[in-house]
C-alpha cells in the first residue's frame, strides 16, 4: 500500500510525534493535587503547568510526570514472585532537582485484584554539572540508598549505589542498581539488589504509562 505524503508512517519521527500528541490529549491537563493556600507555586509533574523546569534538570525532562502501571517483584530474599501495580510521581518546584515518590500495591496470584499495600519510596534526583545524577531514596522498609548515575542517552538513565544505610530493623540490602528508560511514551525500569547473602539479582521491573503531564 502506498502512503500519502501527509500520512505518518510507523517508526517515523512524524509517527512518534503523532502518537505523543494523541497520548497528551488525556494527560496534558492533569497534574499532582495541590493546596492553593500555600505560599509560592506548588510542585508540578506537568511541564505545561507551574514553574519552569530549571536548566540543570533538562537531561531529566522526559521523566517528569505521573506514571502508573504493572510490574513484577522477584528476588531470592522473597518467598515468592508477585505482581504489583505502581504509581510513580516525578515532579519539581522550579529548583535544580526533581522530587520522586512511589507507591505500590500487591496483586493476587492472577494479577488482577489488589490484596495489600506493597513498597513505598520517596527521594530526590539531583543532576550535577558533570552530567552525573545523584538519586537519594528512602524506603518504608528502613533502608536509605544513595545512587550515582548518568544518562546513557536522552531517554535512558543508569544508577548504582554509592552508599546504603539501614535502621537496626531495616531490610537486608547491601547494594542496588537501577535502569530507567522512556520508550514509546512509557516509563520502564529494572532494579537489581544485593543482600548480605546474595549478589546483585533482579528484584523489580515495571512498565508505567503516563497518566499526568
Amino acid at each position: 500500500m502506498t502512503a500519502t505524503p501527509n500520512e505518518p508512517q510507523p517508526g517515523s519521527g512524524d509517527a512518534a510525534v503523532a502518537a505523543a500528541a494523541e497520548r497528551a490529549k488525556i494527560t496534558r491537563e492533569r497534574n499532582v493535587p495541590e493546596f492553593d493556600d500555600l505560599p509560592g507555586e506548588g510542585d508540578t509533574a506537568n511541564l505545561r503547568l507551574g514553574p519552569s523546569l530549571d536548566d540543570a534538570c533538562l537531561s531529566l525532562l522526559p521523566l517528569v510526570g505521573v506514571w502508573r502501571g504493572e510490574g513484577e517483584a522477584s528476588h531470592p530474599s522473597l518467598e515468592e514472585t508477585f505482581r504489583f501495580i505502581q504509581q510513580v510521581t516525578i515532579s519539581h518546584d522550579g529548583r535544580p532537582f526533581l522530587m520522586y515518590s512511589s507507591r505500590a500495591w500487591r496483586l493476587d496470584g492472577e494479577g488482577g485484584n489488589v490484596v495489600a499495600p506493597a513498597f513505598r519510596e520517596t527521594g530526590f534526583l539531583r543532576p550535577q554539572p558533570d552530567d552525573t545524577i545523584e538519586l537519594m531514596l528512602m524506603h518504608s522498609t528502613g533502608v536509605s540508598e544513595l545512587f550515582i548515575g548518568q544518562p546513557r542517552n536522552t531517554t535512558t538513565w543508569e544508577f548504582g549505589t554509592d552508599a546504603v544505610l539501614r535502621t537496626p530493623t531495616g531490610e537486608d540490602v547491601t547494594a542496588a542498581s537501577r535502569l530507567y528508560g522512556v520508550v514509546d511514551g512509557a516509563l520502564a525500569y529494572v532494579e537489581e539488589r544485593a543482600t548480605s547473602e546474595h549478589e546483585l539479582q533482579p528484584r523489580l521491573s515495571a512498565k508505567l504509562d503516563r497518566v499526568a503531564g
